[in-house]
């Protein structure tokens, strides 16, 4: 008899999605995570004594478009989101400050106090781009087959209409469609700075799509799992335990065995060797994926994958424990407020789109962004359970930062340098923090591959490019989740809709997996 009927290969919040719904659907279920630690990139550790820091993913907005929360129960395992309004907050070199609030009126008065124009062009962006953000979303909770994208974003009414008339804005960058819809450089720079977090700069061809989302915020809002992004993937882990499956940490997987064409199960480095009865599923990268498979496939079954491209990486991470929370000055009117509304939102410091190039150019130069753009998170405000009583964790994301150097540099040499450069930055917008640092952990690109999987330091495993997304991803062989050999399922940012917290690709590769398990589609009260 077969150890298992489903074996995952990685534990990220993805692969634990898929097991999550095939172990409540009655499957036996075996999970083998290279890491101590459950989660992949949606994990938390106390890395520093007392402090509670997220190794990846901290803000979590996408999941809250899928009803996978609810399908899995997750709350009875321990998940509490806390909700986090305001949800962008940006201050500016010349003392101006933009909060954007859940509510689009008051994030449109906020924007009023910027640019009167600009604050009816806001109200008509969100009303006019809804259609289209909308449908993104509802295509992003379907494999991405050619009748499933034609019907959620050619054929959808509302969409339909929308994307007949606004054909060429879409087809354009994001910088080119904010540049024209609004007045003030500091609008563009709040919503151009969020586009850009999948990778793409301003003037990228057809990234217009990823500032086209922005409507959808104010639907979904930020939430934050009380304790910590990982506390996510601890109450999958916990739901998938609770229905019979086992998770083995400390169990890396170097073969995914293949016979007759079909997988069969995986051997780990120690030698041990386990067996799934009906399918194996991988959510490690794709070329890590295709790697522990090895000669087992014909190649012309992995070429195009194999040729996905991941990039060079693009953004960096520094966790640090605080003794305060950065000081941003210009609270009028807000002293009494606790915690204070730019604490509890995400903090950009991103001054206009023209910064955003000239990181890129330093990007393509092969060198750190000397003026990164960063975001700042504070969530100790709205948590305390993450740092001692009166101390804070301050999380910053930086772009641009690839992971290949010029001149021969390694990022083992330079990463200090770069974290108090970044650090640097945030203190010319909030002068305490430089003061305030009890200890931190540097996460550079070359760090984020070694540590957690993640490729040449990209997040999103591979690039977010046009050319590698819906039936694309990773190639056109395999964007429905099924591998190159019978059995072997594909789950994970490789896979449609690429990055981010949002368990889509689990949910639709579990999707997948039980319609051929069980020969009757599943769609999960959709």
């Amino acid at each position: 008899m077969p150890d298992f009927d489903v074996i995952f290969v990685g534990t990220g919040h993805n692969s634990l999605v898929c097991a999550g719904y095939l172990a409540q659907a009655g499957y036996r279920v075996g999970m083998f995570e290279r890491r101590p630690v459950v989660g992949g990139a949606v994990a938390t550790q106390e890395i520093i004594p007392g402090y509670r820091f997220d190794l990846g993913g901290s803000a979590h907005i996408l999941i809250n478009h899928t009803p996978i929360v609810q399908d899995l129960s997750l709350e009875r395992f321990g998940l509490d989101y806390v909700d986090l309004d305001p949800l962008f907050f940006a201050p500016f070199p010349d003392g101006k400050r933009l909060f954007v609030w859940k509510d689009v009126d008051r994030t449109c008065d906020s924007i009023a106090s910027v640019s009167f124009e600009d604050a009816d062009n806001y109200h008509r962006f969100v009303n006019d781009w809804m259609p289209m953000a909308e449908a993104m979303v509802e295509s992003f909770l379907l494999a991405p087959t050619p009748l499933n994208v034609a019907k959620t974003l050619v054929f959808q009414s509302k969409a339909h209409t929308d994307l007949r008339r606004r054909l060429p804005a879409i087809l354009g960058s994001y910088g080119q469609l904010l540049r024209q819809s609004f007045v003030s450089p500091h609008v563009q720079a709040v919503i151009g700075w969020m586009a850009a977090q999948s990778g793409p700069p301003p003037h990228e061809r057809v990234s217009a799509p990823f500032a086209l989302w922005h409507p959808m915020y104010h639907h979904s809002g930020v939430k934050r799992p009380r304790g910590g992004s990982g506390m996510l993937t601890q109450a999958l882990a916990r739901m998938i335990r609770s229905h019979g499956g086992t998770i083995a940490t400390d169990a890396s997987v170097d073969r995914i065995i293949v016979e007759n064409g079909r997988a069969i199960g995986v051997r780990t480095e120690s030698g041990e060797i386990c067996t799934a009865g009906r399918a194996v599923v991988s959510g490690a990268h794709i070329h890590t994926t295709l790697k522990i498979l090895g000669d087992q496939v014909p190649s012309s079954r992995v070429a195009s994958a194999k040729r996905s491209r991941v990039g060079n990486g693009f953004g960096m991470m520094v966790r640090f424990a605080m003794r305060a929370l950065p000081d941003y000055g210009g609270a009028e009117g807000l002293e009494n407020e606790t915690p204070r509304p730019e604490h509890r939102a995400l903090q950009f410091i991103c001054p206009d789109l023209d910064y955003l190039e000239r990181a890129y150019r330093d990007y393509l130069s092969g060198r750190p962004s000397a003026d990164p753009a960063l975001i700042a998170m504070t969530f100790s405000a709205v948590d305390p359970s993450l740092a001692p009583p009166g101390k804070h964790v301050l999380f910053l994301w930086g772009q641009y930062f690839p992971y290949e150097l010029a001149a021969g540099e390694s990022w083992d040499d330079i990463g200090d340098r770069v974290a108090d450069r970044m650090l640097a930055k945030l203190a010319d917008y909030a002068p305490n923090v430089t003061s305030a640092v009890v200890g931190r952990l540097v996460q550079t690109p070359l760090w984020l591959e070694r540590e957690l999987g993640l490729l040449r330091g990209n997040v999103m495993h591979l690039e977010m490019s046009v050319n590698q997304m819906f039936t694309l991803r990773p190639s056109l062989r395999m964007s429905d989740y099924r591998g190159p050999a019978k059995g072997l399922y594909l789950t994970g940012a490789s896979m449609h809709p690429g990055g981010g917290i949002m368990g889509a690709a689990g949910r639709n590769a579990a999707t997948v997996l039980l319609h051929d398990l069980s020969r009757k589609p599943r769609l999960f009260g959709r």
